[in-house]
């Protein structure tokens, strides 16, 4: 029992050493899916237009506010989500675009629907356990913890 114990708890560890590249691995393959959307609205501004006019269903906004406030969502908060700067406030933002994004869409296919989910999962995960180790808010924790009189 005590060696099963001891593997265990080796093996646990071995893990959560992996821990801040998973994390950093989330926050670059997110950064890229919601950075490469706000650029191609960007590139495309009139057909970004047309859509959030006659396709894209957003609640409570205007069209061009809608289309306005994803674009500049899915161009900034990536860059913060990368740096892991405001990690949790920048995954809280995508996870919102997303939600909006399935929400404003009459209709999804099955595969966009499933990825949708799997970015929502990986946000609500740097949501709730922060953005890692190999992050600025990380770094800015320890020099701020370090500074502090005790």
């Amino acid at each position: 029992m005590n060696t099963t114990l001891t593997l265990a708890r080796r093996g646990i560890g071995m893990l959560e050493l992996l821990q801040p590249l998973a994390q950093l691995a989330a926050r670059l393959y997110l950064a890229q899916v919601f950075f490469l959307a706000g650029l191609t609205k960007l590139r495309d501004w009139e057909t970004t237009l047309l859509l959030f006019e006659n396709e894209y269903a957003v609640p409570l906004l205007s069209p061009a506010f809608a289309a306005a406030a994803g674009t500049a969502g899915e161009l900034v908060l990536p860059v913060l989500l990368v740096l892991g700067l405001g990690g949790r406030i920048a995954a809280l933002g995508l996870f919102v675009v997303n939600v909006v994004a399935v929400v404003a869409l009459p209709e999804i296919s099955e595969a966009a629907l499933q990825l949708h989910q799997f970015w929502g999962s990986l946000l609500l995960g740097l949501l709730l356990w922060g953005p890692g180790r190999w992050s600025v808010d990380a770094v800015l924790a320890r020099r701020l913890s370090f500074h502090h009189p005790r």
